[in-house]
């Protein structure tokens, strides 16, 4: 059982995209340990729902929902909002986890790849930061946690759409934490950057170079010499999520082992 003086979401409500596996699953479950009760999305229904129903079992009670949704598309976040905060009795806190990259410089990139990568990284952060105030502002004090990455700060030439999606984040992040504090609720929104994190997303490249020879390419802009575990972001999310942060609003919180310094 979960210690009570341990749990360090206690009595929060969240709603996590792209929630199905790594990032977004470390992320709920990490919510749910420390007493949040999670609303889970993604595309792929089985994933998410067997996830949310693993988090029931192993904390023995129902701290966990799930849906299927296509953030990129507004309407479906009207519904899943509703169903949230119907489910969970309100919402305090909004997880923008979703996100999709490319391959392509600006000269060979396709603009129904450009497109794609806008839509599912920008547009998606911009409906759910819209229509999830209304709820937030009824659950007060409550938190916007919007995942970026390291690549607003350093980019690649070859994940031109990546960098310029991520790095609208970081801006829309900004935006939305000042228009709350201007107008007086107390919404903090904050954007978090990971570099490098050991999820599926790197895993073909341990099979193909092996796990020495993956780590040193991976790693050889991170000073700490090691990839972030997926937990290493879910602390920093539970930091945001948690009334500890009260005054941490339009924060870029950097999880990538110092690359961001040098």
């Amino acid at each position: 059982m979960i210690d009570v003086s341990m749990q360090r979401a206690a009595g929060k409500k969240a709603l996590i995209t792209g929630a199905a596996g790594g990032l977004g699953a470390a992320m709920a479950r990490m919510l749910a340990r420390h007493g949040a009760k999670v609303y889970l999305t993604d595309l792929d229904q089985a994933a998410v729902g067997a996830l949310a129903a693993r988090i029931n079992a192993d904390l023995d009670a129902r701290m966990a929902w799930s849906a299927v949704q296509d953030v990129a598309v507004e309407t479906q976040w009207q519904s899943v909002l509703t169903a949230a905060n119907a489910a969970m009795g309100g919402l305090s806190v909004l997880v923008n986890n979703a996100g999709i990259g490319v391959i392509g410089g600006v000269e060979s990139l396709e603009h129904r790849d450009w497109q794609r990568v806008m839509s599912v990284n920008v547009d998606a952060t911009y409906y759910g930061c819209k229509y999830a105030l209304p709820l937030l502002r009824e659950n007060q004090p409550a938190s916007i946690i919007n995942i970026s990455s390291l690549a607003a700060f350093k980019v690649d030439p070859s994940y031109t759409a990546y960098n310029t999606a991520k790095a609208a984040v970081a801006a829309l992040t900004k935006s939305v934490a000042i228009d709350c504090a201007r107008q007086k609720i107390d919404v903090r929104c904050n954007s978090v950057h990971p570099s490098f994190i050991r999820t599926g997303i790197v895993e073909p490249l341990f099979k193909q170079l092996g796990e020495e020879e993956a780590t040193r390419k991976l790693t050889r802009g991170i000073p700490m010499k090691r990839l972030g575990e997926v937990d290493d972001v879910a602390y920093a999310v539970l930091y945001l999520a948690s009334d500890e942060s009260r005054f941490v609003t339009a924060a870029e919180m950097r999880i990538d082992g110092g690359a961001s310094a040098v």
